[in-house]
């Protein structure tokens, strides 16, 4: 399919969809009008028209967190564009990784946890806020992040061990994987990369085991 095949609206924009190549997830969603699909394919940088300014933009051309282009895919119906690209830096004008990090509450809500508190952490590290308590902690070194897990991870076991409930150890744990999100923040290790790490080793165990 080539630009001109596309559907586009009637003030001749389609949308696309930014999706980061690596990890799928998706990092904003813009609008493109012929222009700036030509440029983009060509570039190997997304451009895109600004609906609000009436004008082309280049992502990353004033903030240098570009996005470089490894495909543009259209739907069946040629009438919206996912594109795939490396980010540099952040998505997002707020300083996010990516632009969807408001969930909507309701059912499955807690599915995301760890991910939304993941890039918490990392807007509290590239723009600290006063009275942030992850800012303040981050602010105190990696040291003291350390100290923090194995006072939680302590608590962990006495909860267990001392009778105090599931709730307690409920509790306790959550306090415990807080922070070690907020030591893989710190290191600037993304949550992704444990993530692998449990699917390595589990593919290993199901070999061995036949």
């Amino acid at each position: 399919m080539t630009p001109d095949e596309l559907t586009y609206d009637a003030r001749g924009l389609i949308p696309a969809v930014v999706q980061e190549a690596e990890t799928g997830e998706v990092l904003m969603v813009a609008w493109m009008d012929r222009d700036a699909v030509a440029k983009t394919l060509t570039s190997g940088v997304t451009h895109f028209w600004s609906r609000s300014r009436q004008a082309p933009w280049q992502k990353g051309e004033t903030s240098g967190h570009v996005q470089h282009v490894q495909g543009v895919y259209a739907d069946c119906d040629g009438d919206t564009l996912v594109v795939q690209v490396h980010q540099e830096g952040v998505a997002c004008h707020t300083g996010a990784r990516t632009c969807f990090f408001n969930a909507l509450s309701g059912p499955g809500a807690a599915a995301n946890m760890l991910e939304r508190i993941e890039r918490i952490v990392e807007e509290r590290k590239s723009a600290p806020a006063s009275g942030s308590y992850v800012a303040g902690l981050l602010a105190k070194g990696e040291a003291a992040v350390c100290r923090k897990i194995g006072e939680e991870a302590i608590e962990v076991v006495t909860a267990a061990l001392g009778g105090e409930g599931d709730a307690r150890v409920v509790s306790e744990v959550a306090d415990l994987w807080f922070h070690t999100l907020v030591l893989l923040g710190e290191r600037g290790i993304p949550l992704r990369d444990v993530l692998e790490e449990l699917a390595r080793r589990h593919r290993e165990r199901a070999a061995s085991r036949g």
